[in-house]
């Protein structure tokens, strides 16, 4: 089923003319459950998409346009989300363990209870997100903005804190054992 759904979505965009799909413009597309695994998605357009469930481990989503895109409970281990626009993004539950979000704009995002053990936000603008319940262990938040961001109960032991923008942010119950400030 989900290797089928990859082949159609392949499928289309070569009969819309591209080569890749990385150039694609999937905007409001409904991708949930889709198998995307080591994908190159680098620039896309997914403006909206649904992406429920979807598994895009290892994928490149580099500089990629995800702005109000649902990825609840999608598996996003170790991709590369660096430069991408997730602003608005509805991202609970999802697992983002190792993910490269460097210099990602996650502003207003939806991140609670999401898994982003080990994943690299520096520089990342996470201003009014929702990271409540998020597991942040050994995350790199170094210069991230995280102006008015809510991380009450966030676990953020061993995490790289340094430079980053806190004000106004809530970590009231948040786990700070061994993070650097």
């Amino acid at each position: 089923m989900e290797s089928e759904k990859m082949e159609n979505i392949q499928k289309a965009c070569q009969m819309a003319g591209f080569t890749e799909i990385e150039i694609a413009n999937l905007s409001g597309a409904n991708l949930s459950g889709v198998y995307l695994k080591g994908a190159n998605l680098s620039g896309a357009y997914l403006k909206g998409a649904y992406l429920k469930g979807a598994n895009l481990s290892g994928a490149n989503l580099s500089s990629a346009y995800l702005s109000c895109a649902n990825l609840s409970g999608a598996y996003l281990k170790d991709v590369d989300l660096s430069d991408a626009n997730l602003s608005c993004a509805y991202l609970k539950g999802a697992d983002l363990s190792g993910a490269d979000l460097s210099g990602a704009d996650l502003s207003d995002a939806n991140l609670s209870c999401a898994y982003l053990k080990g994943a690299d936000l520096s520089g990342a603008d996470l201003k009014g997100a929702n990271l409540s319940g998020a597991y942040l262990k050994g995350a790199n938040l170094s210069g991230a903005n995280l102006s008015c961001a809510n991380l009450s109960g966030a676990y953020l032991k061993d995490a790289d804190l340094s430079g980053a923008n806190f004000s106004c942010a809530n970590l009231r119950d948040a786990i700070l054992k061994g993070t650097t400030f």
